[in-house]
């Protein structure tokens, strides 16, 4: 999903205190510009408090609207047009960043052409559910055979950091956690109110279902069926995700205690690859990467998707999609520059494969970023009809967005709605399933969940090189047009990490 569209959102104000006072170098009236009101996230060195943060924001021009003293960071709104110079001047002031205009958006691979075919993995149906034939990436990771072992403590919750979840839907109500789900959209506010959390998109609610769609006699089964899931919204109805609304998202996820795992099928930041050695970039880099690793130091397990370029991660050129809300600029990056959170430390990588278990045509991948692979589904190298006529995904979707799922892609039982999509936001939720039954095992620090998921998937070797150019030559990536190569042996390598998720081995 790929779009143009951009937000500006209407804020308040709050008239400023003297400049003087609060240590700022006098500047002339004419010197400033008032234009659109701006969110600012504002980030403290390390050791300094941000308690006065309302009035140095207040003394620049600005309004404070939330403090997370916990990691330093602060969000703020102006319209001045010195506001950020103003607030990077101040003491115990690292950086400071404008947000509006920027952010990634969900971007699932839609290309779809006739494919190749081969030996898929066969479907196990559950008895009772009744679309759980058509789940061939359930049977490919073993999650039906894991859940007679353990299929999940209500005492575990995932938050799904997505764009909220249709707490309506039949497949998803038994198991939506209301006291635990949140939206982050309004300038990193979190607000509880469930209709502010709901899905209105559909990408939050397909990736809740893969997680926690409920054993119930109807539709799907997720990998984990019986734990709980959170919403914890913090992509807008277009699928933007702003950077505030992510350390919204995570900040809220390391304060909730029942929140043990987190999946994020998304990029952060208002860049694909964020580069730190960029003053207007790294605030924004420095506020997230310390919201996730605030999560993964209460004992949140994140686990994130790769990406949809089939790019390598680990060897950026260039990039051409950002900022992806406005009108792209092409730049160069190299490896200071990273996509968040997948390539931040401890987060879970995940790459996407398809019914005949190679790398889907769509997905990044990477040395160091990528841990495991799950299915997310291709339509054109990996179809098998009947069960999987799409090559797709198949997962709950809010009936009242019908219209936002493909009439080819949709399965109603009754008027309850099902949508096949394909990505690797397809594959996350398939891990963050298998972590959150580790974590109902009484595994729960991130560090063991990692180590547990890699220790048991299914080893998987890259595919040779005339192998690689015979199917993959028709998908470089998006970002250089590179070609995609597979580096590694059987035990890790750039395409599969640590091979294939294995939900069955991961409880056993």
């Amino acid at each position: 999903m790929r779009g143009t569209l951009r937000f500006v959102r209407p804020r308040s104000l709050l008239a400023g205190a003297s400049l003087i006072a609060l240590g700022f170098p006098a500047t002339p009236v004419h010197a400033a510009t008032i234009g659109a009101v701006e969110t600012y996230l504002v980030t403290y060195n390390a050791g300094a408090s941000s308690k006065n943060a309302a009035a140095l924001i207040a003394g620049a021009g600005g309004q404070l609207l939330y403090n997370y003293s916990q990691i330093g960071v602060v969000i703020a709104s102006s319209n001045r047009s010195d506001f950020g110079a103003k607030i990077r001047s101040a003491a115990g002031v690292e950086g400071a960043s404008a947000t509006t205009g920027f952010a990634t958006h969900v971007n699932d691979g839609t290309l779809d052409a006739s494919g190749v075919t081969g030996t898929p993995t066969q479907n196990t149906p559950v008895s009772g559910d009744s679309l759980s034939w058509r789940q061939w990436d359930m049977t490919q990771i073993h999650a039906f055979e894991a859940q007679s072992i353990e299929s999940g403590s209500r005492a575990v919750t995932v938050g799904d950091i997505d764009t909220g979840l249709d707490y309506t839907h039949p497949d998803l109500a038994a198991n939506v956690d209301f006291a635990n789900s949140v939206s982050c959209i309004n300038q990193g506010v979190p607000d509880q109110s469930p209709a502010a959390w709901n899905d209105e998109n559909g990408h939050g609610t397909h990736t809740a279902g893969t997680i926690a769609a409920a054993r119930n006699g109807i539709g799907i089964v997720g990998v984990a069926p019986n734990v709980k899931v959170a919403g914890i919204r913090a992509g807008n109805a277009a699928g933007f995700f702003f950077p505030e609304a992510v350390v919204c998202a995570f900040m809220w996820a390391g304060t909730h205690p029942a929140i043990k795992v987190t999946n994020n099928s998304y990029f952060a930041d208002p860049w694909l690859f964020n580069c730190k050695n960029d003053p207007g970039q790294r605030a924004i880099w420095k506020a997230e990467s310390r919201a996730i690793k605030f999560a993964m130091q209460q004992g949140v397990t994140v686990v994130a998707a790769a990406g949809n370029e089939a790019d390598d991660l680990a060897h950026p050129t260039q990039d051409v999609t950002s900022p992806d809300d406005t009108t792209p600029v092409i730049r160069p990056v190299g490896n200071e520059c990273v996509v968040i959170p997948v390539e931040i430390p401890g987060v879970i990588g995940v790459t996407a494969d398809g019914n005949l278990g190679m790398k889907s045509f769509y997905s990044s991948y990477g040395v160091g970023a990528v841990q495991v692979t799950a299915p997310g589904g291709d339509s054109i190298l990996q179809k098998n009809p009947p069960s999987n006529p799409l090559g797709r995904v198949l997962s709950t979707w809010p009936s009242v967005l019908v219209g936002t799922c493909a009439p080819a892609r949709r399965v109603f039982e009754g008027s309850t709605l099902y949508c096949y999509q394909q990505g690797t936001s397809m594959a996350s939720p398939h891990v963050a399933g298998v972590a959150a039954l580790i974590a109902s095992r009484g595994i729960t620090e991130p560090g063991r969940v990692q180590a547990r998921i890699n220790n048991t998937a299914d080893p998987k070797a890259c595919p040779s090189a005339a192998e690689v150019v015979a199917l993959y030559a028709f998908f470089p990536s998006l970002s250089n047009g590179a070609p995609q190569q597979c580096q590694g042996g059987a035990g890790y390598n750039s395409w599969y990490g640590h091979g294939q998720v294995n939900a069955l081995s991961a409880v056993s």
